[in-house]
Parts: C-alpha cells; sequence; structure tokens
C-alpha cells in the first residue's frame, strides 16, 4: 500500500513577476509564431522591394546628379516611398492582425488569458505589439536606412542638414499608419471568431470608404469629400507631415480629427469586446 503524502497548502517558492511585463510573453510568441511561417517571411522578403528600387535611385543621382532631374532624391521621395509601403502594409495587417484575438475568442482562450494575472490592457497590448512590429518593420526601418543610405553613397550629411525635417517627418508619419492600422484591425479582430470574415471587414473599410469617395467626388466635383476615405485622410495628413503641398482640398484638421476618432472608437471596441475575469495579485 502506498503512503498517502501531505497535500495540505504550501507557499509558493516560484518566481513571481510582477504586474506589466505579461504583454512582452504575448508579444514575443506572436512573433514568433508568425516568423516560423515561411510564405510569411516571403511576403516580409517582398516588403523590401521597394527599398532595393529606391536605394538604386539614391545611388544613381548621387553619381549621375543630372539623373536627379527627373527622379529627385527629396523629402517628397521618402514620403512616396511610405506610401508605397501602404499596400504591403494592408497585406501585413490581414494575415498577422485578423486572428491575433479571434483566434483566441474561437478557442475560448479569452477567458483563460484574463483569469489569470494578466490585466486587460497588457493583452490587448501584447496583441498590439505584434502586429505594430512588423508593420514598423517594413516602414519605420526601411525609411530611416534610406536615409542612412543617402549619407553613405554621398559621403556626407548635406542630405540630412538641408532637410532636417525628413528625419521626424519619416518617422511620425510611418507611425500614423501604423498605430491606425493596428488600431483598426485588432478591433475588428475582437467582433469575430472568424479570422477570414475579420480581414474582409478589414478590406471593405479600406475599398469601400476610397470608393465612396471616389463616387462623391466624381459628384461633387471636389476632393473635400477625401474626409471619408481612410487612406486619402492618411495622406492629406502625411502630405502636411513632410511639408508637401495637400493633394486634396479637405482640410488637414479635418482628417487629423477622423483619425483621432477612428482611434478612439477602436480603442472603445477593444476596451468592450476584451472582457474576461480579471485576477490582480
Amino acid at each position: 500500500m502506498s503512503p498517502i503524502h501531505d497535500q495540505s497548502y504550501r507557499r509558493y517558492a516560484g518566481e513571481r513577476n510582477p504586474l506589466g511585463r505579461s504583454w512582452l510573453i504575448i508579444a514575443s510568441t506572436g512573433i514568433r509564431t508568425m516568423l516560423a511561417r515561411k510564405w510569411f517571411l516571403a511576403l516580409l522578403l517582398a516588403s523590401y522591394i521597394p527599398f532595393i528600387v529606391r536605394t538604386v535611385q539614391i545611388y544613381v543621382v548621387t553619381m549621375y546628379p543630372t539623373v536627379g532631374q527627373a527622379v529627385p532624391v527629396d523629402s517628397r521621395m521618402f514620403m512616396q516611398f511610405i506610401e508605397q509601403q501602404s499596400f504591403f502594409i494592408f497585406l501585413v495587417s490581414v494575415f498577422v492582425g485578423s486572428g491575433l484575438i479571434a483566434s483566441d475568442r474561437r478557442a475560448n482562450a479569452l477567458q483563460i488569458y484574463l483569469s489569470k494575472p494578466l490585466l486587460r490592457m497588457e493583452y490587448i497590448g501584447g496583441k498590439l505589439a505584434v502586429l505594430a512590429a512588423f508593420l514598423m518593420f517594413i516602414t519605420v526601418l526601411p525609411a530611416l536606412l534610406l536615409i542612412v543610405m543617402q549619407v553613405m553613397f554621398s559621403g556626407s550629411l548635406q542630405f540630412v542638414r538641408s532637410n532636417l525635417s525628413v528625419i521626424p517627418a519619416v518617422i511620425l508619419a510611418s507611425l500614423l499608419w501604423v498605430l491606425v492600422s493596428s488600431f483598426a484591425m485588432l478591433a475588428l479582430s475582437s467582433l469575430s471568431k472568424s479570422t477570414r470574415f475579420v480581414a474582409i471587414l478589414y478590406a471593405g473599410a479600406i475599398f469601400f470608404t476610397e470608393a465612396i469617395f471616389g463616387v462623391l467626388t466624381a459628384i461633387t466635383g471636389s476632393t473635400r469629400v477625401a474626409w471619408v476615405s481612410i487612406g486619402a485622410n492618411l495622406q492629406n495628413i502625411t502630405d502636411l507631415m513632410f511639408r508637401q503641398t495637400p493633394r486634396y482640398e479637405t482640410p488637414a484638421i479635418v482628417s487629423l480629427l477622423v483619425l483621432l476618432g477612428l482611434l478612439m472608437v477602436s480603442i472603445s471596441v477593444l476596451e468592450r469586446r476584451v472582457r474576461g475575469v480579471e485576477v490582480v495579485a
């Protein structure tokens, strides 16, 4: 007959991590999961094709200054590069973001997450960090690398001195696209258990608002209605950050308010949909 061991209460002898760091575990796990998929790595590599093209452009213009009259290397070029990356921002947002919360809802894992010493904001922050990290990898990083390439090829800091606003503009514009895309996608992901449905919702929000903008512009003959399009609002603020003439008649303040409203709605949706048993210990 085997002995009966004492199963009475004993103090936890393990390491207790302080609150506020759990989001790092969620973020790192999500990033590793995506990097383990070869097709996603191929997508990330493809997103650097515009970077290679722009690097060649910078090299050619540096070696042959007369070419710069046709394809100049200036602040507008960096703005165009960020906007070119919007295609990859869309793809990465769909492939990474659509299942961030939807998959947990489908597996009923959300309640398990939040029944532990994990704050709701930590959960949302961890999920947000997964998508934001990849989006910054294809926007902020290559844009800053282009500036480094320009300095290396020219052998001087003359371009940076002449365009002091380029670096902050690149960072702020990239972060704007990243934040709007990340929060919007995460909010949509919290609304459904189907990743496909979330992807359709996100694509619909982008393309439908753009289509409405096109129709209204054709009817009114004015681009003052650009505020109805998510993409147009982002472009409008990007123009402002790079000190370019706005391409739309919609005032920049209106575009900014629309984007801020979108962020606030997304945060509100996340706050309402991501609920569970929060245990603070």
